[in-house]
């Protein structure tokens, strides 16, 4: 599969995928939304690949959305063409764990595409912000929603309003960001966490994602009562039952997704 703008590669039930538009800080154009729309889908079919890592460059996770490619589009292009609308709902709802790894730039669009992944690791100085009210628009592929979830009304506010930059180091503290690691080491960690968790249940990792996804989005009993079934539903699955007689038997469990 040939692709111009991401890389991809797979080891032991992860996938890691690379954007790779260096000469535009991996800016998101519709050529790698394209290709990763694609890849996303093919890993989703894909038994084998249990958690995805989503990267970038050292100096770059994502700078952005394609600011050449916005310029001369018009409120009816946007309307017309759904501007990434479908591309952010497929992440934001994916259907497997995908740990993000920023370094250098996670800004505008790149910032709301970590967001819409499940863990997100940081490079030190990494720089994390909703630079759109600079050039006249505002966060567009769910910023205002998804950062006021994670860092509050007022920062989000802080942010979003001023354009300003926050650095990873401050994105931990606020809880956008699980981890800080030193510079160059951001994948190698990601892999670390991705490789722990494809190491679990298949079955219960989708579901367990789908009950934390809903606990953002409505009221507690609500959440409580989906995450019950859920719950019962797993007792009818065979991992459920390896995983019981692994802990008794005291080994490893092997999870074949069924």
């Amino acid at each position: 599969m040939d692709h111009q703008t991401i890389a991809l590669s797979t080891e032991g039930g992860v996938a890691t995928i690379t954007l790779n538009r260096p000469e535009a800080l991996n800016a998101l154009n519709q050529r790698m939304v394209s290709e990763l729309t694609e890849v996303l889908s093919m890993l989703a079919k894909n038994d084998s690949v249990r958690c995805l890592i989503l990267t970038g460059s050292e100096k770059a996770f994502c700078a952005g959305a394609d600011i050449r490619e916005m310029a001369g589009q018009s409120a009816v292009d946007m309307i017309r063409t759904e501007h990434l609308h479908t591309f952010w709902e497929m992440v934001g709802r994916y259907p497997k764990p995908i740990v993000a790894a920023l370094s250098g730039y996670a800004l505008g669009g790149g910032l709301e595409l970590a967001m819409s992944c499940d863990i997100i690791l940081a490079a030190e100085g990494t720089k994390i912000g909703q630079p759109e009210i600079n050039i006249g628009i505002i966060p567009g592929g769910g910023g205002t929603q998804r950062l006021t979830r994670a860092v509050g009304k007022y920062k989000a506010m802080e942010m979003i309003l001023t354009g300003s930059n926050i650095t990873a180091e401050e994105a931990r503290s606020l809880g956008l960001v699980n981890r800080v690691v030193p510079v160059g080491q951001h994948l190698e960690e990601a892999k670390k966490v991705a490789a722990t968790i494809a190491s679990k249940g298949p079955v219960a990792l989708k579901l367990a994602k789908q009950a934390i996804n809903r606990a953002q989005e409505s009221a507690l009993s609500e959440g409580l009562e989906y995450e019950r079934e859920l719950f019962y539903l797993l007792f009818a699955t065979k991992d459920k039952d390896e995983g019981m007689k692994a802990f008794l038997e005291k080994r490893r469990p092997e999870f074949k997704g069924e």
